[in-house]
């Protein structure tokens, strides 16, 4: 989603020609060109998909709307085996119209988590909870720090369910240092991701993730403490910026990648 103007074959070729060994996926993209032809576009350019983004959205009351948020899921699932991945990314969902019950949105999460872990363990694929900033609480996801992804977590075994860490999303909670260290110690941080937070937000703040650098989140901090947990994966930049969107995406590609170097590591 970074640079959501190149095509899934233009993507591939420059993360190729850049060195990078992987690439996250956003379903929208994989629907428009194919399941099957991007499995096999990744497969031979010798790239590997670290995640498959988005699951989630449990948290409907309404049984009807409920059954399917869970059968979408099962079908995220499907495509995470198709592409090779081990993980999908949930972005939980926000409160229902009308409701200001947050536990009670929470328990519906744990009890959607339930009811897909076997076709999860079926499919080899983690469930992998991304909090949200507060933010976003009432209308994309309430679950808004890492203790609360690791409450919903812990109900179920560390190789099936765990958390993602998003800088954009963590780095202003305090207690985010022990909350990393408790979730390396599970075993449970599926995924680590970084954007930048950067003032003033733009209007529609859904797409106000900021290039590396440009921002308030201290990249080194995090790399540091995430490894220092125990995490040897992949990491991911996810940018969600209209301004980025705008410019040629393989600039914007290796802009990422200098970024990256120069901030994080």
């Amino acid at each position: 989603m970074t640079v959501r103007q190149l095509s899934l074959p233009e993507l591939a070729k420059g993360l190729v020609e850049l060195g990078v060994p992987g690439v996250g996926l956003w379903r929208e993209p994989v629907a428009a060109h194919g399941l099957a032809a991007t499995a096999r576009l990744v497969r031979d350019a010798g790239l590997r998909v670290t995640t498959l983004c988005r699951g989630g959205f449990f948290t409907a009351e309404e049984p009807a709307e409920r059954a399917a948020a869970l059968d979408d899921n099962r079908a995220a699932l499907d495509e995470a085996a198709e592409l090779g991945t081990d993980t999908l990314v949930l972005v939980s969902g926000g409160l229902p119209p009308g409701s200001r019950d947050l536990f009670g949105a929470r328990e519906r999460i744990a009890d959607a988590l339930a009811e897909l872990l076997p076709h999860a363990a079926e499919r080899g694929v983690r469930l992998a909870i991304e909090p949200l900033h507060p933010m976003y609480a009432a209308d994309r996801c309430v679950v808004s720090s890492l203790d609360q992804a690791l409450a919903l977590a812990g109900r179920f075994p560390a190789e099936r369910v765990g958390v993602v860490v998003d800088t954009y999303h963590l780095w202003w909670d305090d207690r985010v240092a022990d909350g990393i260290a408790r979730a390396g110690a599970e075993g449970r941080i599926h995924s680590f991701q970084l954007a930048d937070w950067t003032t003033p937000l733009p209007e529609g703040v859904l797409n106000g993730r900021g290039q590396i650098g440009d921002g308030a989140v201290d990249f080194r901090w995090f790399d540091r403490e995430v490894r220092a947990a125990g995490y040897t994966g992949p990491v991911e930049v996810e940018l969600f910026n209209e301004g980025l969107w705008a410019r040629d995406g393989l600039e914007v590609l290796a802009e990422t990648v200098a970024r990256y170097r120069a901030h994080a590591l």
